[in-house]
C-alpha cells in the first residue's frame, strides 16, 4: 500500500517532526509503521529522529513510517541516517527519559489517543474467522475414532497399529513448526496463511477419500493383472496405501492446524485474543459432538448414496463439512498484505537448516511463550493417556462383572462381543464428555477475567504525565485507584477505535445470555481473581483429582461421570494456552507497529524499533508451531512410559482384575500436577506478584 508524501513540517522546534531529504533516486524501504506524535523524543541525545511523519490530509498526524537505508547512501547530515557504532555517538538515554513527559512542550511522549487504536471486530465476524475448527474437529475425530477399527478391519496388526498412531505425535513436532517458519515468510497476495489453510485442507480430502475406498482403489487395480481381490498381496497392498494414507492425512491435518492458528492470531486484535482462541474452542466442541453422534447413528441406512458402509459415510461428510468451513474463513476473512512488510529474512533450505533455525527460534523465544510451552510438556504427558485410553478404562469396568460371573467359559466370540458392547460404552461417555466440554468452553469465560479488556474511549487519556495515572513501570497493587486500573489491563492500554468499540459489538447467544445474568445478579459475571492463568492452574488440578478418584470407580456410571467433568479442564487446556500465547504474540506485533505503547525496559523500546533480537522468532507460526511441538513430542514420552505400565501390569485378555488402565490414567494424574505447580511461572501483568516486565 502507498503512503502519502510527507506533510511539510511548519514548526520545526518540535521534537521528533524533522523533514528529511533523502538521496535523490534512492528507494524507501519501509521498515515497520508506528502511531506517534510530533512531541515524542528521539531516542538518542543528539535527538536524530528515526521516523517521517505523514498527514492525513486534515492536519493531524496519522502514523510514520520508520525507514533504512544503506548508511553510505546517505550524507553525514541525513536525519534518516542510523547512528554509527563509534565513540561519536553517545548511549541511549536511560528509559525513564524516553518515557518522562516532554518537558519543553509539556505533552506526554506517548498519546493515547493516537498510539492505542486497535479496532474491535464482531461476533460474526470471530465466527467467520474460526469456522475452519470446526470442520478440521470433524475430521480429526473420524480419524481417532474410527480409524483403528478399520485399520483392524483390513488385517493390521495391533503392535503395528501403534507405530501408525505415533504418526499424529510426529507429524505435530515436525509439520507445525515447519509451516510455521514458511508461512511467516511467506510473500504471497493471497496472504501468509491462506495457502497452507487451503493446500492442507485438498490433501486432508483426497487422503480421507482414498483412504475410505482402499480397498476398492487395490482391488481395482491389481485386478488389470488378473490378482484375485481375496489374496493376500490384495491384502497387503490394502494394509501399505491405508498406512501411507494414515500418515498422509495426520500430516496434512497438522499443515491446516497450523495454518488457521496462525490465521486467527493474525486477523483478531490484541484485546479479543482470548474472544478468538474462546470462539475456536467451541467450534471444536460442536465439531466433536457432531463426529461422536455421527457415528451413533447407522449412517449407511440414510446417506447410502454416500458409501455403503459406516466409515465411507463418515469420510464424505467429515470432507464436505471441511471443505465448506474452510471456503468461509478464507474467503471472508482477509489477511493484511505481508508484503507490505517488506521483505523477510533470508531462510536457508535444507531439513539441517530448517531445525538448526526452529532450535534457534526456541531459545529466542519470549519468556511469556516460553513459560507456557514448559506447562504444556507436562500437561500433555498427563492428557495423552486419558485421551487414548478412557474408552478402554470404561470398557474394561464392563466386561469385569462378566468375566467374573463366567469365567473360563467364554469364547472369543464371547470376549470380542463383551469388549465390542463396553467399547459402546466408553464411547458413550465420550460423547457426555465432549458435550460438558462444549458447554464449559462457552460459560468459563463468562466468569474469567479478561487480561486485555479494551479501555472505555470516554475516559480521559492517561499518560505518563497524568498524576496517579498508571505507567509501563507501575505494577497492579490492592492500592491502585480502580478508576485507573479497569481500564487497558497489563501494560499496554489496548482499546478500541471509535464506534467500533468491542462493548458495542452485536451479541450473540452467548453474550445475551451473559448480560442477562448480569443483570440479574446486579454486576458483571467475571470474578476478578479467576484470571486465565488461575484458571488454567485449577483446570490441571482437577484433571488430577479426577484421574486418582478412579480408585474408587467401580461401576460404568461413576467412570462416566468421571470422564464427563473432565470435559471441564479440558476447556481450560484448549483455551488458556492458545489465548495466552496468541495476545503475547499480537502485543509484541503490535508493538512493533506502533498500535500500542511499549513497555518501559530497553527491550520493549527495542521492539518499538523493529530493532529487538528475536529475530522472527516471536512471530505467529513459528510460536504456534513450536508450541505444538510442546503438545506433541510429550505424547510419544507418553506413549512409551504407558507401554511400560502395560507390560508391568497388564494381564492376559479376559483375565479378572486387569488394572494396569487405571494406573496409566493415575500416572497422567501426576504429570498434571506438574503442569499445574510450572503453570505459576507464567506471568500476569495486573498480578501485584507478577507485576514486572516480560522482557
Amino acid at each position: 500500500m502507498d503512503l502519502p508524501d510527507p506533510a511539510p513540517d511548519s514548526s520545526p522546534s518540535r521534537r521528533g517532526s524533522h523533514t528529511s531529504t533523502a538521496a535523490p533516486g534512492v528507494p524507501s524501504h519501509p521498515k515497520h509503521v508506528s502511531w506517534g506524535r510530533e512531541s515524542r523524543p528521539s531516542l538518542t541525545k543528539d535527538d536524530t529522529p528515526y521516523s517521517r511523519q505523514f498527514s492525513s490530509g486534515n492536519g493531524q498526524i496519522r502514523r510514520s513510517v520508520d525507514f533504512v537505508k544503506a548508511e553510505e547512501e546517505f550524507n553525514e547530515s541525513s536525519p534518516l541516517l542510523l547512528p554509527r557504532k563509534s565513540e561519536e555517538v553517545e548511549a541511549l538515554p536511560p528509559l525513564a527519559e524516553v518515557f518522562s513527559p516532554d518537558e519543553s512542550s509539556g505533552e506526554s511522549s506517548w498519546d493515547v489517543d493516537m498510539g492505542t487504536k486497535e479496532e474491535s471486530k464482531s461476533t460474526g465476524y470471530m465466527m467467520l474467522l474460526t469456522i475452519s475448527f470446526l470442520g478440521l474437529q470433524i475430521a480429526w475425530s473420524v480419524e481417532m475414532s474410527n480409524g483403528s477399527p478399520y485399520l483392524l478391519s483390513l488385517g493390521v496388526s495391533k503392535s503395528m497399529l501403534a507405530l501408525v498412531w505415533i504418526a499424529g505425535p510426529l507429524s505435530g513436532t515436525l509439520v507445525q513448526p515447519y509451516v510455521g517458519i514458511k508461512s511467516d515468510n511467506l510473500q504471497s497476495r493471497w496472504g501468509k496463511r491462506r495457502p497452507f489453510i487451503v493446500g492442507g485442507a485438498v490433501a486432508t480430502i483426497v487422503s480421507l477419500m482414498i483412504l475410505a475406498w482402499t480397498r476398492e482403489i487395490v482391488g481395482g487395480f491389481l485386478s488389470i493383472f488378473g490378482v484375485p481381490n481375496d489374496s493376500s498381496g490384495t491384502a497387503t497392498c490394502s494394509i501399505v496405501l491405508a498406512v501411507l494414507m494414515i500418515y498422509i492425512l495426520d500430516f496434512s491435518i497438522n499443515v491446516i492446524q497450523a495454518a488457521i492458528r496462525a490465521f486467527l492470531v493474525d486477523s483478531a486484535p490484541t484485546h479479543q485474543q482470548d474472544t478468538a482462541n474462546a470462539w475456536a474452542s467451541r467450534l471444536s466442541g460442536i465439531g466433536n459432538i457432531t463426529g461422536y453422534l455421527f457415528g451413533y447413528a447407522n449412517l449407511p441406512k440414510y446417506l447410502w448414496f454416500f458409501g455403503d458402509t459406516q466409515f465411507k459415510v463418515l469420510c464424505v461428510i467429515a470432507c464436505l463439512v471441511l471443505a465448506i468451513t474452510v471456503a468461509i474463513s478464507v474467503t471472508s476473512v482477509s489477511e493484511r498484505d505481508p508484503r507490505q512488510d517488506g521483505r523477510p529474512m533470508q531462510q536457508k533450505g535444507g531439513v539441517i537448516a530448517f531445525f538448526k533455525q526452529l532450535f534457534r527460534s526456541i531459545k529466542r523465544l519470549p519468556p511469556q511463550i516460553k513459560s507456557v510451552c514448559i506447562v504444556q510438556l507436562a500437561a500433555w504427558i498427563g492428557w495423552f493417556p486419558f485421551l487414548f485410553y478412557i474408552t478402554t478404562y470404561i470398557g474394561e469396568l464392563y466386561v469385569e462383572p462378566i468375566f467374573k460371573e463366567k469365567g473360563p467359559n467364554l469364547t472369543d466370540k464371547d470376549i470380542d462381543e463383551a469388549w465390542e458392547h463396553g467399547t459402546r460404552v466408553g464411547t458413550f461417555a465420550l460423547l457426555i464428555y465432549a458435550i460438558v466440554s462444549f458447554l464449559a468452553s462457552v460459560t468459563i469465560p463468562w466468569f474469567v477475567a479478561s487480561s486485555y479488556n479494551p479501555e472505555d474511549p470516554t475516559r480521559t487519556p492517561r499518560t505518563p504525565g497524568t498524576p496517579m495515572a498508571r505507567t509501563p513501570g507501575t505494577p497492579m497493587t490492592d492500592l491502585t485507584p480502580r478508576h485507573i486500573s479497569d481500564g487497558g489491563d497489563g501494560y499496554f492500554g489496548i482499546r478500541a477505535s471509535g464506534a467500533a468499540d468491542a462493548r458495542s459489538t452485536k451479541s450473540n447467544f452467548a453474550q445475551k445470555a451473559k448480560k442477562w445474568f448480569t443483570k440479574k445478579r446486579g454486576r458483571s459475571l467475571a470474578i476478578p481473581w479467576l484470571t486465565l492463568k488461575r484458571g488454567w492452574l485449577l483446570s490441571n488440578i482437577m484433571f488430577a483429582i479426577l484421574m486418582w478418584l478412579t480408585f474408587i470407580a467401580k461401576n460404568t456410571t461413576v467412570a462416566t461421570i468421571l470422564a464427563g467433568l473432565v470435559g471441564i479442564p479440558w476447556a481450560m487446556a484448549m483455551w488458556a494456552p492458545f489465548a495466552l500465547i496468541a495476545a503475547e504474540i499480537s502485543k509484541r506485533e503490535s508493538i512493533r507497529r506502533g498500535i500500542i505503547k511499549p513497555p518501559a525496559t530497553r527491550d520493549g523500546e527495542l521492539l518499538a524499533r523493529g530493532e529487538d533480537t528475536s529475530e522472527g522468532a516471536d512471530q505467529a507460526g513459528v510460536v504456534l508451531g513450536i508450541h505444538n511441538v510442546a503438545i506433541a513430542a510429550p505424547q510419544v514420552i507418553a506413549t512409551l512410559i504407558s507401554s511400560a505400565i502395560f507390560k508391568a501390569l497388564q494381564k492376559p485378555r479376559g483375565s479378572v482384575g486387569d488394572d494396569s488402565v487405571a494406573w496409566v490414567l493415575r500416572f497422567g494424574g501426576i504429570l498434571a500436577l506438574v503442569a499445574a505447580w510450572l503453570t505459576r511461572r507464567i506471568r500476569e501483568e495486573d498480578d501485584p506478584e507478577d507485576a514486572k516486565p516480560h522482557w
